[in-house]
């Protein structure tokens, strides 16, 4: 379970900041909107999983105590 959570917990943080960088690439590039979403909530959903991610992370360390 500990290994599986820690597992999910990268992939959160990964996606999180891959989602972050799109959205500020976009952003220095010119553009306001991304498939009908402000690049601004693309932004805040990025860092959602990035904060999903530690949480989970830190699951998974609370677990294998």
């Amino acid at each position: 379970m500990r290994v599986l959570l820690s597992l999910m917990g990268s992939v959160a943080g990964w996606a999180g900041i891959l989602v972050c960088l799109a959205a500020g690439a976009l952003r220095v590039g010119g553009s306001f909107h991304f498939g009908g979403y402000e690049l601004n909530t693309i932004f805040l959903a990025g860092l959602a999983l990035l904060v999903a991610g530690a949480f989970v992370k830190l699951e998974a360390l609370a677990i294998g105590r």
